[in-house]
């Protein structure tokens, strides 16, 4: 056993020893490490409940309730149609949860991240569409054993259990790319501060829903065309969605599966966001494959998506991304570094991870081809 490791177990044996948990609680150079340790212990217990508490305040439209100014339990409790005693109940565990503040003359307000979450309207639907994933969740063993015949979120994503997403209806799609409509603001804007896109030609935004980064790039840059790849159904949203922002003469979308298709050629920048996280390592190198091919040889690909291994924001990759797709039956996070070693393999000749302000929701690497590489994409 390696000195490290030795050290390590070392210090296994005394955090499982009660004797020493006992002391350590009273020592007064260890206490605040003690209970700073106890309470994070306990949150990762708890967080199924404050995970319910919060998605108890959403479907009640709580902080909808609130943007407007404080209210009183009895206001909210008649408005909400909960009992008095319940409503009693739910704020106050929004008030520890800092979702809700308490105010003067025993009323409520929004608290930070009430108020944070009102200006994100994405992520209330992404709250909403945790019932799914809390279902699928109610025995994680069996997930992560593979004893479950199907998942709702694999029934949701439907493209992640079909052998032909292509044929897909437009009623099959419906739902998810409304959610991912509705998320991808936030996360346009976050790419498109980190990698502006005022010395390209043109965008090729690859599984790009219906057009919401698109519709971002071109309004940041009026010089800039677009092309969206997406499946079939999806394709035509998104054409509804251009023609009703008059961007018809610089925007196309077009059909295809990109597991399958040939990209369209002509971009000198394409885009992957939110994308490689949700395939298999065999079709994530297909769709980096395909890109090196699609793009022009002085041509950039933006990958971006919440990574693995994030500073500050670790669960969110490993665990929560972690599980989600494990869920959904398709994808893995990965790290920044496993990511730009992918790119090498499909031919690209650098790869460059940016800063962005909120790494928990998106990092973005920037891989440029290079003159003359090349690679095969490989067989479906």
């Amino acid at each position: 056993m390696r000195f490290p490791d030795k050290l390590l177990a070392i210090r296994d044996r005394w955090l499982a020893s009660p004797r020493f948990q006992r002391w350590a609680a009273a020592f007064p150079l260890t206490r605040g490490t003690a209970r700073t340790q106890a309470r994070a212990l306990f949150d990762v217990c708890a967080g199924f409940v404050y995970s319910q508490i919060l998605f108890a305040c959403v479907r009640l439209g709580l902080f909808e309730h609130l943007r407007h100014g404080p209210q009183t339990v009895e206001a909210l409790a008649t408005a909400l149609n909960v009992p008095r005693a319940s409503m009693q109940r739910l704020l106050d565990a929004a008030v520890s949860l800092q979702l809700v503040d308490a105010r003067s003359a025993g009323r409520y307000g929004l608290g930070p991240l009430g108020a944070a979450l009102l200006g994100n309207p994405g992520v209330g639907s992404m709250i909403e569409h945790h019932r799914m994933l809390y279902a699928d969740l109610n025995d994680p063993v069996a997930l992560l054993r593979g004893e479950h015949a199907a998942t709702e979120l694999g029934r949701y994503w439907a493209y992640a259990r079909t052998g032909s997403p292509a044929g897909l209806s437009g009623g099959d799609i419906a739902a998810y790319t409304t959610l991912m409509s509705e998320s991808n603001a936030l996360v346009a804007a976050e790419i498109l501060d980190a990698y502006p896109l005022a010395d390209h030609r043109v965008l090729l935004d690859v599984g790009g829903g219906e057009g919401g980064f698109c519709v971002e790039a071109l309004r940041r840059h009026a010089t800039l065309g677009v092309m969206l790849f997406d499946l079939p159904p999806v394709a035509a949203r998104a054409r509804a969605i251009f023609s009703a922002n008059g961007l018809d003469e610089r925007a196309r979308a077009v059909g295809g599966d990109f597991l399958r298709d040939p990209l369209p050629s002509g971009a000198d920048v394409i885009s992957l966001v939110r994308v490689v996280h949700d395939h298999d390592d065999e079709a994530a190198m297909r769709v980096l494959c395909e890109t090196h091919r699609a793009l022009a040889d002085d041509g950039v690909l933006l990958l971006a998506e919440p990574m693995a291994g994030t500073p500050g924001a670790a669960p969110v990759g490993d665990a929560y991304f972690g599980f989600y797709l494990l869920a959904m039956g398709s994808g893995k996070p990965r790290t920044p570094e496993v990511l730009k070693a992918m790119l090498r393999t499909a031919g690209f000749a650098s790869a460059q991870t940016l800063r962005t302000r909120q790494p928990l929701l998106s990092r973005v690497i920037v891989a440029r081809k290079g003159v003359g590489t090349t690679r095969t994409v490989p067989a479906s």
